[in-house]
């Protein structure tokens, strides 16, 4: 299974374990015929499906996925135009990009249950940043399939009263020459591997993170996804997060909620907001985690999971 151009997979295993600590062998590699998307394929059991967000990619779900893959049958794409998954093209005939993410998940959704023989029905999932819009959406949208909701650090609503965006995710949403220089630079990349965990990423997972988007050609998702967080009814993802008639989970979803307390961008008010809305969801705080809440609190965060699966129904 070949990746991305320019990313090609190493075939010697000591090769890969170094380029990639941690992530899973090749022969869990998968590619959805339609879309070229790739994703990984762990495990056997319930279906649970991982959807990262920006600036990352199924790379950063490695540790959950060792934890968890004895107890469920996990799935972890790469979203079009991150980690191995090829780019969205405008000739690809959808004008909306979240619109053909969640088109993607559909068709990954079909091939899954068509081709790799999972159930249509029951399906756990796992979302961060990102990830957390576009699964909520596509959950709404297929109210009988998904069973439980796993949030991690991410949005399922309109940023509540008196929450602002970082500075510089502003200066990146609003400003082109800023954003263009961003993307010529892999700032933004370079600094979420950093700033974006309490506990430092060893120089060989950085580096893995950092990988896919390494060639400017490549990283045009990281920029555009910065540009694309919905501030109003006007931004063409808000419907991401307020839904025509209202609630974005469905109602009386179970809903486990863990959270890494040293997020500088979902910040506690955001949680606090989880809570308000949700009131039936399970909610745990990791106060010595950051944004990526699974590379700061991994064995926690699994065990979490891993009981939450086997408790709800």
């Amino acid at each position: 299974m070949s990746a991305r151009a320019g990313h090609a997979p190493a075939t010697n295993p000591g090769l890969l374990e170094r380029l990639m600590p941690g992530y899973p062998a090749p022969r869990h590699w998968r590619r959805v015929p339609v879309t070229g998307q790739h994703y990984l394929d762990v495990g056997s059991g319930q279906p649970v499906l991982f959807l990262h967000g920006n600036p990352s990619w199924s790379y950063v779900w490695r540790g959950l996925l060792r934890l968890l893959s004895p107890h469920a049958r996990c799935l972890a794409p790469d979203l079009p135009g991150f980690g191995l998954s090829r780019h969205l093209r405008p000739a690809d005939g959808v004008p909306d990009p979240y619109e053909a993410q969640l088109e993607h998940l559909d068709i990954l959704h079909r091939h899954l249950v068509r081709d790799a023989g999972l159930p249509e029905r029951g399906w756990t999932f796992v979302l961060h940043d990102w990830g957390g819009p576009l699964g909520i959406a596509w959950a709404r949208r297929n109210p009988d399939v998904v069973a439980r909701l796993v949030v991690c650090n991410t949005v399922g609503f309109p940023f509540p009263d008196g929450f602002r965006l970082p500075w510089y995710l502003r200066w990146i949403r609003d400003h082109r020459p800023v954003a263009e220089l961003v993307h010529a630079t892999n700032a933004f990349a370079r600094v979420a591997a950093r700033a974006g965990v309490h506990r430092p990423l060893l120089p060989a997972e950085r580096r893995a993170l950092l990988r896919p988007c390494a060639r400017r050609a490549e990283r045009r998702a990281v920029t555009d996804a910065v540009r694309a967080i919905p501030r109003g009814p006007a931004d063409p993802a808000w419907e991401l997060l307020e839904p025509p008639g209202g609630g974005a989970v469905p109602a009386g979803l179970p809903l486990l909620v863990g959270w890494g307390m040293r997020d500088p961008v979902f910040t506690p008010a955001l949680l606090g907001e989880w809570a308000r809305r949700y009131p039936h969801a399970e909610i745990h705080r990791f106060p010595d985690a950051g944004h990526f809440v699974m590379e700061d609190a991994t064995a926690e965060l699994g065990g979490l999971i891993r009981d939450f699966l086997q408790e709800t129904p």
